[in-house]
């Protein structure tokens, strides 16, 4: 076989071999060039995580937070696993660390697509405790950390997220029903869902939509703090 001869069946065999080379997303769901925010990963078991993970397979540029140093040393890592161009420390309830990381963010990434919600807390004691009993302290906490918190960053995030994108919060059947051992996460869904619902007409002016979604019980960080969790699991599973 001549030398032209073989040039011109390499030729032929390129355009196969380059199809073959083409990335594939998964959920036929090709969403290179969008940049997300992930809010509220703790560990690769969180809800927060498999979103982000999902998104970053799909070719987004995804920045995430982690609350604290303890929490960084697992969420620095999940973050170079798809390869995140940005993962800082901020907790959501110091409105200081939130204006700095959403700055950082503006200066590095410029506009977003999506901003992803998926926070909550309450002290131990709380998740235990009777609703009645919760005291105004705990009360304030859980709301800061489980409602508010979505607003405060939608007031940083809103100015730098295209027309088009989208807000997502996690919320849970107990918004609407009373869970048994959910306490004082009940009233603190609900408020978040009425929040959702408020930013979705606000936001709606510029075409963002604001949605929340439940995913029901499922094994994470923070489902551990709720008391008969396993036995809650079981009845659903």
């Amino acid at each position: 076989m001549s030398a032209n001869q073989e040039n011109k069946d390499q030729d032929q065999q390129n355009p196969n071999q380059q199809e073959q080379t083409e990335k594939t997303y998964p959920y036929d769901l090709n969403l290179k060039g969008k940049k997300a925010v992930v809010l509220g990963v703790a560990n690769q078991r969180s809800i927060a995580w498999a979103i982000a993970k999902a998104l970053g397979q799909c070719g987004v540029q995804v920045a995430l937070n982690y609350q604290n140093e303890r929490l960084g040393k697992w969420v620095l890592p999940l973050a170079q696993t798809i390869q995140s161009p940005l993962c800082l420390p901020c907790d959501l309830n110091d409105h200081t660390q939130v204006k700095t990381f959403f700055e950082t963010i503006q200066q590095e990434m410029g506009e977003i697509d999506f901003l992803i919600h998926s926070v909550a807390f309450a002290r131990i004691d709380d998740l235990k405790a009777p609703l009645w009993q919760i005291d105004l302290e705990g009360f304030e906490i859980a709301m800061k950390s489980s409602a508010y918190s979505l607003i405060e960053v939608v007031k940083f995030a809103y100015p730098m997220m295209k027309a088009q994108g989208a807000v997502i919060a996690m919320s849970y059947l107990g918004a609407h029903r009373a869970v048994p051992n959910y306490g004082i996460m009940g009233p603190a869904k609900a408020a978040l869902e009425a929040e959702i619902r408020y930013l979705a007409v606000e936001l709606g002016e510029k075409g963002i939509r604001v949605n929340g979604i439940s995913a029901g019980p499922i094994k994470t960080l923070a489902a551990a703090g709720i008391p008969q969790f396993r036995e809650l699991l079981a009845r659903v599973a």
